[in-house]
């Protein structure tokens, strides 16, 4: 007597090129509908009333309104309706103008302008490079904004404003 050959569900999986969890995806009973809405809408709510909030503590609120969720569903679904959390970045004091040293007055604001080298601007700026930062000197004339000269360094020394005039 011959065996039966029983086709079990990994075999038709193969022989119907279908992944095996995909198969079990496809049999469980898709979730209610109104559940997900609702735990959606409560997701919403948190959002607009805390936008700061990322997923951890989104999830963490969600929680503590008795709802069993996880953060990663929490992360999907947020990045799916655009709701990820603002950034708050840190307010950084770029000048300390709170010091002993002589402040000069700026008296290139005043100048009447009428023709080209009456006067010169310059300027030093860094340069972000994949590996290290360099600096940039420019010397513009006020008046048509033309480049008289510039310099780049590595270091930030006397020497660069030098070179680019």
């Amino acid at each position: 007597m011959k065996a039966k050959t029983q086709l079990t569900a990994g075999r038709m999986c193969r022989w119907a090129c279908v992944s095996r969890a995909g198969y079990e995806r496809f049999q469980r009973p898709a979730k209610s509908a109104p559940a997900n809405l609702d735990r959606r809408h409560e997701m919403h709510k948190i959002a607009w009333e805390w936008p700061r909030y990322g997923s951890r503590r989104i999830t963490q609120e969600l929680q503590a309104r008795s709802w069993e969720v996880n953060r990663k569903r929490v992360q999907r679904l947020l990045r799916e309706d655009n709701l990820l959390g603002v950034i708050q970045r840190k307010f950084v004091i770029p000048t300390d103008s709170s010091h002993s040293l002589t402040v000069y007055p700026n008296r290139a604001g005043s100048i009447e302008l009428s023709g080209v080298d009456q006067l010169w601007i310059a300027d030093i700026t860094y340069i972000r490079l994949e590996e290290e930062f360099v600096y940039w000197a420019v010397i513009l004339d006020a008046h048509s904004r033309r480049v008289i000269g510039w310099h780049l360094d590595d270091t930030l020394e006397a020497s660069l404003p030098l070179a680019a005039l």
